[in-house]
């Protein structure tokens, strides 16, 4: 605990085949929390927004992987996603939070995707799809298959 008496953890790591962030707390608490979960609850403005009900659902999420943590002085670690995404501190009180009300906030983010009509896999790469078709990328541009026009 620090002096505020508010957690502080006491190991963090990365769990890369199960895209688990593993975190425990002076306060003897454990947590798994998926990357996925980390992504769409990312403390950042672009996710939150600027206040309540200005939120950004995220969709699309469930491959994202970290692929870099950064500490933040003694208080927090920034985050990397494979999407690009790396604003936004994750500070020790927010990742305990996180922890606490994991299955809450989890099943909250998957009433808001299912209200969406939104899916937590990713979008089909479009330039793959269309080059496994015979499109684009395949030599079908510049022979009358695809349009820059």
């Amino acid at each position: 605990m620090t002096d505020s008496g508010k957690p502080v953890p006491t190991l963090i790591e990365l769990h890369q085949k199960s895209r688990v962030l593993e975190i425990a707390f002076s306060d003897e608490t454990h947590f798994s929390l998926p990357y996925e979960f980390l992504r769409v609850y990312s403390p950042s403005a672009e996710v939150r927004g600027h206040g309540p009900g200005q939120e950004t659902l995220q969709v699309g999420k469930k491959e994202v992987e970290i692929t870099a943590a950064e500490p933040v002085g003694t208080y927090a670690m920034q985050i990397t996603f494979s999407d690009g995404h790396d604003s936004g501190l994750y500070s020790w009180e927010y990742l305990h939070e996180m922890g606490v009300k994991q299955d809450t906030m989890w099943q909250d983010y998957l009433k808001k995707m299912e209200a969406a009509g939104a899916k937590r896999e990713p979008a089909p790469n479009i330039l793959t799809a269309a080059s496994a078709a015979g499109g684009c990328g395949s030599g079908g541009c510049g022979s009358g298959g695809c349009s820059s026009k």
